[in-house]
């Protein structure tokens, strides 16, 4: 069982409160981070609202940024990134999966080598998948086997509108297959995990949150950072509904990329924004809301706030890379696209 660290602990319980809404212009402070000579439109899948209601202020309060002042709006990431295809207007984007980029790629809106643009591939935050369960884990849930077990209910949302569901089946099935060798066994679990166990279909990582605080589920799969946030709200706002979580012994990296929107009014201003993500003082920003940096100095620095031993932390390329994944397990045809269609509600 892990516990909320010291730097997580710190967080205001204004900013987790403010993680629940969407298309806001002001930080938990109440201050407005619209004004500015020059305006950024991030669009972004609902989890990192915490972390950017941080890192937001701080990047105007540097000398680059003191004048661009933001729009934005949270949603499921394959939601907000058909919404940016379809043109709404976009200077950033930050969605939970590469395939979400993929798509403003292929309609023009974003650079085929937009993953070289910025560093560590342009992904300036990441997170593992974790298993939140109710205060004391009276159902005693340790790894994925025990989702499977008799009479337990898991949350977890759609992966036709979010990214974060993705990852959440991808870190199973991930450990049932060992990586992938086994595709068969990975889809067995999938199957069984969905039919008997999953019975709401929330669209986004943020809804799927709300569903298990509303009572639904023993378990919820969900981010690390996630978890943290759950955690620290309730037991500050919501005593009643404490919860703790879990990180099962073989868990999946989690990395949520950045992109600079080609129909950008300044593009100038959105790379200012999108290179501060990775400096130094956003990296540890990032930490305190319970993301994981990727720097390699803040990694050291922060490395108290994410306790806990991960036997085997799988990843997207062990599993053939997100074109593999996406067309084999998640596209139209795909393996696990269709067991939800076969199993989902049922």
């Amino acid at each position: 069982m892990r516990s909320v660290s010291s730097i997580v602990v710190a967080l205001a319980l204004t900013v987790l409160l403010a993680a629940c809404g969407a298309g806001s212009t002001d930080t938990p402070g109440g201050v407005d981070i619209s004004t500015g000579s020059r305006h950024l439109n991030l669009i972004a899948y609902a989890v990192p609202k915490t972390g950017f209601d941080r890192v937001i202020p701080a990047f105007r309060a540097t000398p680059e940024g003191g004048d661009i002042g933001f729009s934005q709006s949270y949603g499921a990431s394959g939601d907000q990134s058909r919404k940016v295809a379809r043109g709404l207007p976009a200077d950033v984007v930050n969605f939970s999966v590469a395939p979400d980029v993929t798509r403003l790629v292929k309609a023009g809106l974003v650079d085929a080598d937009w993953e070289s643009q910025a560093p560590n591939n342009s992904v300036p935050f990441g997170s593992v998948v974790a298993l939140v369960v109710r205060e004391g884990n009276p159902k005693n849930i340790r790894d994925w086997a025990d989702l499977l077990r008799p009479g337990i209910t898991v949350v977890t949302p759609n992966p036709g509108s979010s990214g974060s569901a993705k990852w959440n089946l991808l870190a199973p099935y991930a450990a049932a297959s060992d990586g992938g060798k086994n595709p068969q066994a990975g889809l067995d679990y999938v199957r069984q995990l969905v039919r008997d166990h999953v019975r709401v279909l929330p669209k986004s990582g943020r809804e799927a949150t709300t569903a298990f605080e509303q009572g639904q589920g023993d378990v919820l799969i969900s981010y690390e950072n996630e978890a943290i946030m759950l955690a620290r709200h309730n037991a500050q706002a919501r005593p009643d509904q404490r919860v703790s979580y879990v990180i099962p012994p073989q868990t999946f990296r989690i990395e949520n990329p950045v992109a600079v929107v080609n129909t950008s009014d300044d593009r100038a201003a959105a790379w200012l924004f999108v290179n501060y993500l990775f400096t130094p003082p956003a990296q540890r920003l990032w930490a305190q809301a319970g993301f994981r940096p990727v720097d390699p100095a803040v990694i050291t620095e922060t490395a108290g706030a994410f306790p806990g031993q991960i036997d085997h932390l799988w990843t997207v390329d062990d599993l053939g890379g997100w074109k593999v994944i996406d067309k084999e397990l998640f596209g139209a045809d795909g393996a696990i696209s269709t067991i939800y269609d076969e199993e989902a509600g049922q």
